[in-house]
C-alpha cells in the first residue's frame, strides 16, 4: 500500500482537484484567501469612513492616501496571504491577524498615526458580517447568476429551435396529449427565470455595531457621534444592506432565504437533468459525438449522459449542503456562538457544486440533437391519445343540441383505455359519430401530431425571445 506522504499535499475536495477549472472562479470571493481579502477590504474601508469624518481629531487622507491603503486589497495576494497565515498560527485567531496585516501596512505607508483606528471599535463579526456579505453577493452577481443565464439563454435558444416540434407527452409515464419538445423546454427555462430575478433580487445585510450589537465601545469613546448613522452610511458606501437590530453576529436569515432560493434554482435543474436524461433514454434526443471520448470501457457503441448524470448529482450534493447551512445559519446560541464560523466556510463548496452543475447542463445541453424521427413515430404509434379531443368534441356538440350521444366520456373510455388503437379505425369510429359535419371533418384532420394546442405559442412567453406580450389564442 502506498503511504500517504508519497503523493504529496493533495486536494481533499475534487472542487480544488478533478473539477477546478470549473468551479475556480468561485474561489476569488469562496475561498479562505477570498475572505481574507474582503475582511482586509473593510478593515480599510472603515479606516478611511473614520478619517473622513475628522474623528477623533484624525484628518481626511489624501485621494494618493487613500489610493496607496486601498492597494492592500486590490493587490492582495500571495505575500498577503502568507504573512496572515504566519501571523494567524502565533493568534490563533483569523481576524485579528488580519487587524495585524493592516497596522503593519499603515507603518510602511507613513499611517501609523492612526494605526488605532484599525478596527476601532468592532468586533470579530462587524468585519466578518460585512465581508462575508461582500464575498457571498459577488460570487452570486458576478459567477454564479451568469452560469445561470446562459443555461437559460440556451435552454431558451432550443425551446424556440423545438417550438414545432410534436412530440407525444408522457404524463404519469402514460401516452398523453401532445406538447412540442420546445414548449417543454421553455417551461424550463421560464421557471428558472422567475428563480434567477428572485435571486437577482436577494438582500446582503451586514452588522456593523460592536460587541453585542449595541455600539458601546462607540459610544464610551465618542459620545455625541451618531454611530447608528456612521455605520450604515459606511455599510451602504460597501453596496450592501445595514441591519441596524442584532446581536454580536448578523443574524443571517439573508443567507438563509438566499441559499434556499439558490437550492429552488437547484430542484428545478434537476428536474432538467432528469428530463433530458430521460428524453435521451427514449431516443428522442441524440447525444453528438465528441472526439476522442469514450463512453463505455468495454462497449464502443455508447455515449452515455454524463453531463446530465453528472449535473444530477452535484445538484443533490449542493442541495443537501444548501440545506444544513440555512438550518444552521438561522440559530445562535444567546449573543453568540461559533457554530457559524465552520458553516460559513462551506458556502464555497455548497455553491461550487451547483456552479459545477450548471457547467455541465450548459456543455450537455450543446451536445444533443432532437431526432424529430423518434418522435413523430412514437406520435404515430398512439393514436388513441386523440380520445380526449373527440369526447370534448362531442360533448360540445351534445351542448349545442347537434348530438344525442349519452356519456362521451365512457364511449371513449371503452375504445381506447389501456390498448393501442390505429389511424383508420379512429377514422372509422369518428365517422360512425352521431355529430355534426364540420365537427367530424375536423376530428379527421386532426392527428397526433397536429394535436398540440397552443405549444408552440407558449414559447412566445419567455423574456428573451418574447415576439409578443401574450400567446397568440
Amino acid at each position: 500500500m502506498t503511504s500517504s506522504s508519497a503523493l504529496g499535499i493533495q486536494p481533499l475536495s475534487p472542487l480544488d482537484g478533478r473539477y477546478r477549472a470549473a468551479v475556480a472562479d468561485l474561489g476569488d470571493y469562496l475561498s479562505e484567501a477570498g475572505l481574507n481579502r474582503a475582511r482586509v477590504e473593510v478593515e480599510v474601508e472603515w479606516l478611511i469612513a473614520l478619517t473622513d469624518r475628522s474623528l477623533f481629531g484624525t484628518r481626511p487622507l489624501g485621494e494618493v492616501e487613500k489610493d496607496r491603503l486601498r492597494v492592500l486589497y486590490l493587490d492582495f495576494g500571495p505575500d498577503e496571504i502568507a504573512w496572515l497565515a504566519e501571523r494567524e498560527a502565533v493568534t490563533r485567531h483569523d481576524v485579528k491577524a488580519v487587524e495585524y496585516l493592516v497596522r503593519d501596512r499603515l507603518a510602511q505607508l507613513g499611517l501609523d498615526g492612526i494605526a488605532e483606528l484599525t478596527h476601532f471599535a468592532c468586533t470579530s463579526e462587524d468585519i466578518n458580517s460585512t465581508a462575508y456579505a461582500l464575498t457571498v453577493k459577488r460570487a452570486i452577481e458576478e459567477v454564479w447568476l451568469p452560469k445561470l443565464h446562459a443555461v437559460v439563454k440556451a435552454l431558451s435558444a432550443l425551446a424556440v429551435e423545438h417550438r414545432d416540434a410534436a412530440m407525444l407527452s408522457r404524463t404519469h409515464g402514460q401516452p398523453a396529449t401532445p406538447t412540442t419538445m420546445g414548449k417543454e423546454l421553455a417551461v424550463f427555462a421560464w421557471r428558472l427565470e422567475r428563480v434567477a430575478a428572485q435571486v437577482a433580487a436577494s438582500d446582503f445585510l451586514a452588522k456593523f455595531s460592536g460587541a453585542t450589537g449595541t455600539w458601546s465601545a462607540h459610544l464610551a469613546a465618542e459620545p455625541d457621534a451618531a454611530w447608528p448613522t456612521i455605520a450604515r452610511e459606511f455599510i451602504e458606501s460597501l453596496e450592501l444592506g445595514f441591519n441596524p437590530l442584532t446581536t454580536q453576529i448578523e443574524s443571517h436569515d439573508w443567507q438563509v432565504e438566499l441559499y434556499d432560493r439558490v437550492r429552488h434554482a437547484g430542484g428545478i435543474l434537476h428536474n432538467l437533468a432528469v428530463d433530458i436524461w430521460t428524453y435521451i433514454s427514449l431516443g428522442y434526443f441524440a447525444q453528438i459525438p465528441v472526439a476522442g471520448a469514450t463512453g463505455s470501457s468495454t462497449m464502443p457503441h455508447k455515449i452515455n449522459p454524463i453531463r446530465f448524470e453528472n449535473a444530477e448529482a452535484n445538484l443533490e450534493i449542493s442541495g443537501g449542503l444548501l440545506a444544513t447551512l440555512s438550518q444552521t445559519l438561522v440559530t445562535s446560541r444567546l449573543q453568540r456562538d461559533l457554530t457559524d464560523s465552520t458553516t460559513q466556510r462551506n458556502i464555497g463548496v455548497a455553491l461550487g457544486h451547483s456552479l459545477l452543475a450548471l457547467d455541465n447542463l450548459l456543455r450537455g445541453l450543446g451536445e444533443i440533437s432532437l431526432a424529430e424521427d423518434v418522435l413523430l413515430a412514437d406520435l404515430d404509434g398512439n393514436w388513441e391519445i386523440l380520445g380526449e379531443a373527440i369526447q370534448t368534441v362531442v360533448r360540445a356538440e351534445i351542448v349545442e343540441g347537434r348530438s344525442q350521444i349519452t356519456d362521451p366520456y365512457a364511449l371513449l373510455k371503452e375504445l381506447t383505455r389501456g390498448r393501442r388503437v390505429g389511424a383508420e379505425e379512429l377514422a372509422e369510429f369518428v365517422r360512425g359519430l352521431d355529430i355534426g359535419d364540420a365537427a367530424k371533418d375536423r376530428l379527421l384532420a386532426l392527428t397526433p401530431s397536429t394535436y398540440a394546442g397552443l405549444a408552440s405559442e407558449l414559447v412566445d412567453l419567455l423574456s428573451a425571445e418574447r415576439e409578443a406580450d401574450e400567446p397568440r389564442v
